[in-house]
């Protein structure tokens, strides 16, 4: 079974940067689709960003341009490295690994499907 472990959260004034990471483990990460999702307290987890095993990637059109994610297949790790913060980014971010999935697929996916594995989460809160 495949898990997750989230690093890098934290508190950030706005226009400043913040860099998350998750490292599977347990089995091999390449058949995964791995990225982020995020949610604020009331509303529904969504898909931020995903990156496949061969580097493709998809974004929500409200962090295209200030995030970019990454992924070292070595390392089993990906990176989502957040530039230009704003306000409405706090949330907790949750990595998140799909088997056999598209990068947007994986954005688009609704967080209550059963086939998601979750990491336990990392809280990111921007001042304004």
């Amino acid at each position: 079974q495949l898990q997750l472990q989230e690093s890098g959260g934290g508190s950030v004034q706005a226009g400043g940067s913040l860099r998350l990471a998750c490292t599977a483990s347990g089995v091999s990460a390449n058949a995964y689709c791995m990225g982020w999702f995020r949610q604020i307290p009331g509303k529904e987890r969504m898909g931020v960003a995903a990156v496949d095993s061969d580097g493709s990637t998809n974004y929500a059109d409200s962090v295209k341009g200030r995030f970019t994610i990454s992924r070292d297949n070595d390392k089993n790790t990906i990176y989502l490295e957040m530039n230009n913060m704003k306000y409405e980014d706090t949330a907790m971010y949750y990595c998140a690994a799909i088997r056999g999935a598209s990068p947007l697929l994986f954005r688009l996916s609704s967080a209550a499907a059963e086939y998601i594995l979750w990491g336990q989460g990392t809280q990111v809160t921007v001042s304004s």
